[in-house]
């Protein structure tokens, strides 16, 4: 039997075009969607990396932050103790300047002035007693001048007063004093030495 196909001839090939370009179009779609999951993928990859890098950064971070506050608590602690020894060492110089201011004090003395306080405020000394006659304060005044350890001696004030039922001057004076290269500490004044008066009263 003889079979005749009746469709026409065109409508087979239009067929045919449109199975083939629903085959591409599914290629297409799905090499798509590949490319959209490998897109993903890596984008996903290269991030959990990055993420791995940022913890360690911020690790390391946080390391540099605990050393850098141990160092400035190693400054503070430094800073501390050389203040201890400055401290330490202003001490140590006092303890020979105080002696030899001392014992320069005795030495100018004049006779019959007595010291009732001797008060030390950063470089002044503030002076007051009691003396037989305001010529003898200014005797006082003038060897404190001329004392490599005293300068600019000055009478605040001076009056009557009575002692032991005695008239007397009671005076306050202030003097600055001069800091001194020692030689140790067995440097002896130059100064020569006036004689202490006698007796307590004024």
């Amino acid at each position: 039997m003889i079979r005749i196909n009746l469709l026409p001839h065109r409508e087979l090939k239009r067929a045919a075009r449109r199975r083939q370009f629903t085959a591409m179009l599914g290629v297409a779609v799905a090499a798509g969607v590949l490319a959209v999951i490998a897109g993903h993928t890596v984008i996903a990859a290269r991030q959990s990396v990055q993420d791995a890098r940022n913890a360690y950064l911020e690790k390391e971070i946080a390391k540099l932050d605990e050393q850098i506050g141990e160092i400035k608590k190693i400054r503070e602690q430094t800073q501390a103790l050389l203040e201890r020894k400055r401290v330490v060492e202003t001490l140590q110089a006092n303890r020979t300047e105080v002696v030899h201011l001392f014992d320069q004090m005795i030495r100018l003395l004049p006779d019959g002035l007595y010291l009732k306080s001797f008060k030390q405020t950063g470089d002044t000394i503030r002076l007051s007693g009691y003396t037989q006659s305001s010529a003898r304060v200014s005797t006082l005044m003038r060897n404190l001048d001329g004392s490599p350890w005293f300068e600019s001696a000055r009478l605040i004030e001076i009056k009557a007063a009575t002692v032991n039922n005695l008239r007397a001057n009671e005076f306050v004076l202030a003097v600055k004093q001069t800091r001194q290269e020692l030689e140790g500490e067995t440097q002896v004044s130059t100064t020569p030495a006036p004689k202490k008066g006698k007796g307590g009263k004024a």
